[in-house]
């Protein structure tokens, strides 16, 4: 490999720190709150300043985000939620942690991301939500199917885990109506380290995923401290973002043009090397609009699992999202033939991509899947 090439081409994602993260969380720790406290709720407010929204809770994890989404959204037992069965099986975790069955159904090849008229397809009696994913960042428009699904009682819980800054029209994924679920775990647009957020519609849903995410009690941590009792009034979970990793969120979101800026242009800076590249087809990840969190192909002619292990064998850290959920033994009881997704889930290859990546890494990682390529042969 040139020295010219960063070794971190190895690794298909890693986190970007941007220096101010370590004093942050010693800052944090000096104050000495570490479950829930006034650094998670500036995080909460510089959240939604910044998605232009009037309210977001903050969790501990993009699992739990859409967990108590979800549940927000009054999902539950006897309830159906429509999913894409290519996406990361957290998701569809979430979804049997309510007590729902998830509804596995197709995306579009080109995108990774399901189509209006194949959730209007998989409507059932039992829809009680849909949750489009927004595979590579790319916003989901489900604008033709709502008049349908408002009409079913059917609620939109987008799982945003990967487009935290991304766009739909005019305005950012997480304020365009729905109830959205961001993660900022540790490989994300943005990072906390770990933890997530929801984005309620109304105040009402807000003041629910609150007392959701801190097991059911009503009063605030404040409010507790100078009561001598407080009221349990529902179901809860202990899933509060700590002000430990609100901190690095802080500090990522002041860098957050950067992170823009360096995603994009790392993304542009691959598809313009493998221009021309037979035997590959980029995932079309919107870049204009799309914050992008990786660079997915599809590798063709039954290739990409030989192709995968040469590139591994070289040192470049490519990738496999998402093997196909309804073929998990975990969720075998919900399989329905989706021959678009098993396909999909034989050729989707991810090459490294992470802002501690440069052109000429790119250029480098292109030039070793062309090498695999000829290797492999047709």
């Amino acid at each position: 490999m040139s020295l010219t090439v960063s070794s971190d081409l190895a690794r298909n994602a890693r986190p970007y720190l941007y220096g101010g993260e370590e004093s942050a969380i010693a800052s944090a720790l000096s104050a000495g709150q570490y479950n829930h406290g006034p650094v998670t709720e500036l995080f909460e407010q510089r959240v939604a300043a910044f998605l232009g929204v009037p309210d977001v809770v903050a969790v501990a994890s993009g699992t739990a985000a859409l967990h108590v989404g979800l549940l927000a959204a009054g999902v539950g037992p006897g309830h159906e939620v429509l999913v894409p069965s290519f996406t990361f099986c957290a998701t569809v975790q979430a979804i049997v942690a309510t007590g729902a069955r998830p509804r596995f159904i197709e995306v579009n090849p080109g995108t990774g991301c399901v189509e209006p008229a194949e959730v209007l397809a998989a409507l059932t009696p039992h829809t009680r939500a849909v949750m489009p994913v927004l595979y590579g960042g790319r916003a989901v428009d489900l604008a033709p199917a709502r008049p349908a699904l408002d009409e079913h009682g059917v609620t939109v819980v987008e799982d945003a885990a990967q487009a935290f800054g991304s766009w739909q029209g005019a305005r950012r994924v997480g304020a365009t109506g729905v109830v959205t679920c961001f993660s900022f775990g540790p490989i994300k647009n943005l990072t906390c380290g770990i933890g997530g957020a929801i984005v309620p519609r109304t105040p009402l849903e807000a003041d629910i995923c609150r007392r959701l995410r801190g097991l059911g009690i009503v009063e605030s941590a404040a409010h507790r401290a100078e009561a001598t009792t407080y009221t349990v009034d529902g179901f809860g979970m202990r899933v509060q973002m700590s002000p430990l990793n609100a901190a690095v969120g802080l500090v990522q979101l002041e860098h957050f043009v950067e992170a823009e800026t360096g995603r994009r242009a790392l993304w542009r800076a691959y598809a313009a090397a493998l221009d021309g590249v037979d035997g590959v087809v980029l995932v079309d990840a919107d870049v204009e609009r799309t914050m992008p969190p990786m660079f997915a192909v599809n590798v063709l002619n039954g290739r990409r699992d030989r192709v995968f292990r040469m590139l591994r064998d070289r040192g470049i850290g490519v990738g496999v999202h998402y093997p196909p959920n309804h073929t998990q033994p975990a969720f075998a009881k919900w399989h329905r033939p989706l021959p678009v997704t098993e396909q999909l889930g034989q050729q989707i290859m991810t090459l490294p991509f992470h802002q501690h990546l440069t052109k000429v890494d790119a250029e480098h990682a292109v030039g070793e899947l062309r090498r695999a390529l000829v290797g492999v042969g047709r």
